[in-house]
């Protein structure tokens, strides 16, 4: 286990401080796509907090697939805001030797063209990328001789 801190770093526009973590981050580019004005990398430092509106920075944040970005507001009072307003459902994951992400609980899949699907109480979804029945697993791991 390391004693070294993780590095951290902050921007704030006055009402909300954004929160950067680099070694969470995955890199998905999610945050600059969606907002560039705000999140840019050709810049030092790469997030402008002048770039947009508070509501628009909250919700670009919120869309951050690993959690390196995260945001508080900066007046005490509203800090329990970042909080969900519901409870959240108890899901698991398990990462199936060789095979698939077994995923049980109260699962909505939400796809790019705009449909939702509801899988509960469980699904696989494929990690080894021969699936044909992509998100899903369809057993292709074991033909193509997945190891993983």
């Amino acid at each position: 286990m390391s004693t070294e801190k993780e590095i951290q770093k902050e921007y704030t526009n006055g009402e909300i401080t954004v929160v950067w973590k680099p070694e969470t981050c995955i890199h998905s580019t999610i945050c600059w796509h969606g907002l560039i004005e705000v999140f840019d990398p050709r810049n030092k430092p790469w997030v402008d907090m002048k770039g947009a509106p508070t509501e628009d920075i909250i919700q670009q944040v919120d869309k951050c697939p690993s959690g390196a970005l995260s945001y508080h507001y900066n007046d005490p009072s509203r800090r329990n805001m970042t909080e969900p307003s519901e409870k959240l459902p108890n899901v698991q994951i398990e990462v199936i030797e060789n095979g698939p992400l077994r995923i049980t609980g109260d699962i909505s899949v939400h796809f790019m063209d705009g449909t939702l699907q509801q899988k509960t109480p469980r699904a696989s979804f494929c990690r080894c990328g021969a699936s044909g029945n992509k998100p899903f697993c369809d057993g292709s791991h074991r033909k193509i001789g997945f190891n993983g």
